[in-house]
């Protein structure tokens, strides 16, 4: 089976090409001063699909970032897989930002899951050394995520919360500042649940994880 993944939710835009559990080929790309990251996502799988001589009628499934990150990012990525999966009748597997992160734990502690969701608040998961759900994503206090992260886990956060637990005395791993490779996280939990469930994956079931949502800006009054 041949499946592609593809996310634009985070800093950067990750996709991969796999057949089975073969990596065929995989794209990292960062944002440039003229263009943000998600705006090479259709260039970029074009060209992989062209090197690899497969046309998009033999992609059977696709995996795709759901959530929470980037509004725009979440946007381009899940209306993309869900066009894609429609047109080519493809199973489409969404992940949360939160469990594919999760991956970056190689320790025997639980993973604990902060990016900051601004207004002292913040988005949390809870995973297993292996990545399954314990707490679903949501969206908590920021105190709260600090007495969390005074417990026994592995935690793994985006800069702004790595900094804010810093300074409160908590280590913690930056995602943002490491060399992670977060589209073979992706692509590692789409291949488990493509192998592990008997859900028909039909794109409609997919939906964006917003948590809240995105700020709207009022114009200013005459």
């Amino acid at each position: 089976m041949k499946f592609l993944t593809f996310d634009t939710s985070l800093d950067k835009t990750y996709i991969t090409l796999f057949e089975d559990s073969n990596m065929l080929s995989e794209r990292i790309i960062d944002s440039t001063d003229e263009r943000y990251h998600s705006a090479y996502l259709m260039p970029a799988i074009v060209e992989i699909l062209k090197e690899n001589n497969i046309l998009m009628q033999h992609i059977s499934a696709i995996g795709t970032n759901i959530g929470p990150g980037s509004f725009t990012g979440i946007r381009v990525c899940n209306t993309i897989s869900r066009v894609f999966a429609q047109q080519l009748n493809a199973k489409l597997v969404g992940i949360s930002s939160l469990q594919i992160l999760s991956r970056i734990n190689t320790s025997c502690k639980n993973s604990l899951i902060l990016m900051d969701a601004r207004k002292n608040k913040v988005y949390f998961g809870m995973y297993s050394p292996i990545g399954e759900e314990i707490e679903a994503p949501k969206m908590i206090e920021k105190e709260e995520a600090l007495s969390l992260a005074k417990l026994d886990f592995a935690i793994i956060a985006d800069n702004s919360i790595h900094n804010f637990l810093q300074e409160n005395g908590i280590s913690s791993l930056d995602f943002q500042s490491g060399e992670y490779d977060l589209g073979k996280n992706l692509a590692y939990f789409t291949r488990q649940k493509l192998q592990n469930t008997d859900d028909d994956f039909h794109w409609a079931k997919v939906k964006p994880l917003y948590i809240q949502p995105p700020s709207i800006t009022k114009p200013k009054a005459k």
